[in-house]
Order: C-alpha cells, then structure tokens, then sequence
C-alpha cells in the first residue's frame, strides 16, 4: 500500500485518536501505517474507559442491592471477589482489543507495527531502528497519571488509576487525592466495594456549584468522607499511610491512590529533533488544524492539551488525519458534552454560567431539582438536579447540566440544542416524552416562563 516506502500517513499511537485518524485516512484513499510500542489500544480500552465503567457498574449494582429503595422487594449483596471481578474486567478488556482494535485495523487495511518510534529529524521515523518515511505523521500516544510532588509520596507504594484496577484484594481504607472524574469514580468505585474511602480536594471542582453540592453530599451519605483541602505531606505509619493537608487535617488508610492529572506521553520520541514544540507541562503545542509546529507533523487527543475524552481525541484524530491530506478542518468544541460516571452520574454540555460570564455573555440560569421530576420520584432516588445556561438578550441556550442516575443520556440531546441554536422557549416547548429523567431538561427550561411548579406532564 506504500508508494516506494513511504506512506501517506504515520500514526504513532493505537488508541482512539490513533484508531480514528487511520481508519478516516483509509476512507480518504490514503495509505497509512500505525505504530504502537506497548498494548493494543490505548488508554481507553486497556487502562481507562472501559476497565473503569465496567468495574463501576459491578460496583453500583452491589451499592443497589445493598441500598435499595423498595422494601417489598427486598435484596441482598454478599462480598466482594476483587480476583473474580478483575479477571472479567481483563477478558472484556480482551475481546474489545481483539474486535474494535485488531480487527478493525485488518478490515481497513492498514498495518500496525510493534516498536518505540523516535524522530531522528523532521521528516524521518524511526521504529525500533526501521526507517519509516511518510509524508505525514501524526502523535497521538496519549497521556498517564501524573504524581505531584507532596512530599513524602516517593517514599509509599502508592496507586494510579491503572494500578488500583489492577489489584486483587481490596484494601481495608484508601485515601483518594483528588476531587476531579478519576478521583471521584475511583472513590465510589472502592467505597462500594466496601472500601473506607476519604477523598482530599474539591470535588467536581469545574462544575456547576449547585450540582457539585449535591454530589458532595451524595458521597457522605454513602460514608465517603470529604476534606476539603489540598494534601501536602504523605507519611507512613506502621502498615498505614497518612496524608497532611495545607490546615493541619489528617486521612489515614491502607492505601493512597493519587488521581490529580495526567502528563502527556512523548517519551523516546525525541520531538526536539522533528522540531516539534511543547508548551510548560509537557504538551504538544497545535494549532486549529492539529498540526504542530512542524507542518509534516500533526498531533491529536490527549497529548495535545484538550479535554481528555475519548470522543474528542477520535474527533481530532479524524480532522488531523483530514487536514494532513490536504484539507482544512477545525474541530468544533460548540456544546461538546462531558460525563462523571459516578452515581449520580454528574453530566454537562455548553458552558457553565462562570464560563459563559467570562465568555461576556449578560446570562440567565433556572435550575431544577430531581425532587421535581416525575421519572426521579418515580425511581424514588431524587438526589440531583437540572440547571440550564441561557443568553438573557437572545434566550439561547448555552448550556444544559444535570446531576441525575442517567445524566449522561440526557447529553446528546443537549448538545444537539445548544448546536442547533435553541432558545429556552423552544426547548420548554419540545416534545419530551413522560417519565424520561431527558423530560427533566424540558421541564427545567419552562422556568425560565416562570418559577412556578408543573404538574406531572404539563
């Protein structure tokens, strides 16, 4: 498929963006070759997505059968085989590799090769020393967990989120550092394992106060404790580890999981010698065509300094691969939908209100809480609530959030409203069938007609 050797494409990386970019090159006519120097897939199939979703639903339905809200059916949840579960969790991880990885690459017809590439100059490859030629590349290698540096947590054996799905025995208490997606699904994940869980740091710290509230509350009524603050010593006690924060307040467990942030990885990639720029923390620095500052190298998803989703790195890795054909796309943010896979799920698309503030818009917001939504009640689990962000001159909606059991479902119909331009009046006015927790977003954007209470399907 290669011309003389050299190949229209390069993609360094198999994960989403990676996959993305070279099966829409392939659609393009485009000769293409992946390279990938350790698992099949990326972080999203082996270490990320979907290790972590499904551990999470294994975790909420022992929660379910442990807290549930009908006594007339009663339920019951034993203990919890973390070996069992884990080696499900392995063989999930194993078929999606094989059919969403391997075997897609096959029915598209590029290679991947196996081997650590390095740039040796701006538009030479080399792979485990093979040269690889193209007339485009693409760095798509993703990110991992990153470890501040509090010190004292280089002297304890410490877990990422990779590791801590790689235990077979649940320790007795964990110390989670961190409020933000990672931190807070690994917490529940553990806690409903039956964990002693504390979490350091502000939970969901970049949503909407109202919904972060409620999830904040939601955690300590199933008895994982919050300390508001910001870890700065980890000692060790005996089997115990300790971690201080900035006021002087204490969490103690048998293991400290560290959840703040992720670094890219460019490592052995030698981007100095293609001339590709990084910014302070490490980034590959891209403009609005995803290319670098090398214009025969592109970059995508979360070794470029974007929301670290998997759907905005496979939307980037297509336009990457697009734009490295020739054409001139940019990635559209408009709306672009986020999900907190805790239970409630905590789910956003638009801008917050601070956001669209800062954005200058002279905004208007309603929120609505579960308490007022048939399908909650119904479910009798009302904890949550429904806020929406308008334009006050123009009421167009610039963003919808929900913390709900189903929050995440309601997104796309969102985001299709804040795309499609919708005012509150047009969603308010929308057909929205009963007893769906998405009714919720119709029932909340008839606030803004006035603050008084419906009646169930009014």
């Amino acid at each position: 498929m290669a011309r003389h050797g050299e190949f229209d494409l390069a993609v360094i990386g198999t994960g989403g963006a990676a996959m993305s970019a070279a099966i829409h090159a392939r659609l393009e006519g485009a000769s293409v070759v992946a390279i990938e120097s350790g698992t099949l897939g990326g972080t999203c199939v082996n270490v990320g997505c979907v290790p972590s979703k499904t551990l999470l639903a294994a975790a909420h339905t022992r929660h379910a059968a442990r807290s549930n809200p009908f006594p007339g059916t009663p339920t019951s949840a034993g203990e919890v085989d973390l070996s069992a579960l884990m080696q499900q969790k392995d063989e999930l991880i194993g078929i999606l590799r094989q059919t969403k990885y391997a075997d897609i690459a096959a029915a598209y017809g590029f290679d991947i090769q196996s081997g650590t590439a390095t740039f040796t100059d701006a538009a030479t490859l080399l792979v485990d020393g093979r040269r690889v030629r193209a007339r485009s590349y693409l760095v798509a290698t993703g990110a991992e967990p990153h470890a501040p540096a509090i010190p004292g947590l280089e002297q304890v054996d410490y877990l990422t989120s990779t590791t801590a799905m790689e235990l077979t025995e649940l320790p007795a208490s964990l110390v989670v550092i961190g409020g933000g997606f990672v931190g807070l699904e690994q917490a529940q994940l553990f806690a409903r394992l039956g964990v002693e869980v504390t979490i350091i740091g502000r939970l969901a710290p970049h949503a909407e106060p109202e919904l972060s509230s409620e999830l904040h509350n939601a955690f300590l009524a199933e008895g994982i404790a919050v300390i508001n603050d910001r870890a700065v010593t980890i000692t060790r006690n005996g089997d115990l580890v300790q971690a201080i924060t900035r006021t002087g307040k204490a969490a103690t467990g048998g293991r400290i999981l560290i959840a703040t942030g992720r670094a890219p990885r460019t490592d052995g990639l030698d981007l100095a010698a293609a001339g590709v720029a990084r910014d302070g923390r490490g980034f590959i620095i891209v403009d609005k065509d995803q290319r670098t500052t090398n214009p025969t190298v592109f970059a995508a998803g979360d070794v470029t300094d974007v929301p670290q989703y998997v759907y905005v790195a496979a939307m980037a890795g297509k336009i990457a691969a697009r734009n490295a054909l020739g054409r001139h796309e940019q990635v559209d943010y408009t709306g672009m939908p986020s999900v907190l896979f805790t239970s409630p799920q905590l789910a956003s698309a638009g801008m917050t209100e601070a956001e669209a503030l800062a954005a200058g818009y002279r905004c208007t917001c309603r929120y609505l809480r579960l308490s007022e939504v048939p399908r909650a009640i119904t479910n009798h689990n009302t904890r949550g609530g429904i806020k929406i962000v308008a334009d006050a001159d123009t009421g167009r909606v610039l963003g919808v959030h929900a913390l709900a059991e189903t929050a995440g479902e309601m997104m796309l119909a969102a985001t299709y409203a804040i795309t499609a331009g919708f005012t509150v009046a047009q969603l308010a006015d929308i057909w929205a069938p009963y007893l769906t927790m998405a009714e919720g977003i119709r029932l909340t954007a008839n606030l803004f007609r006035n603050e008084l209470p419906t009646s169930c399907c009014a």
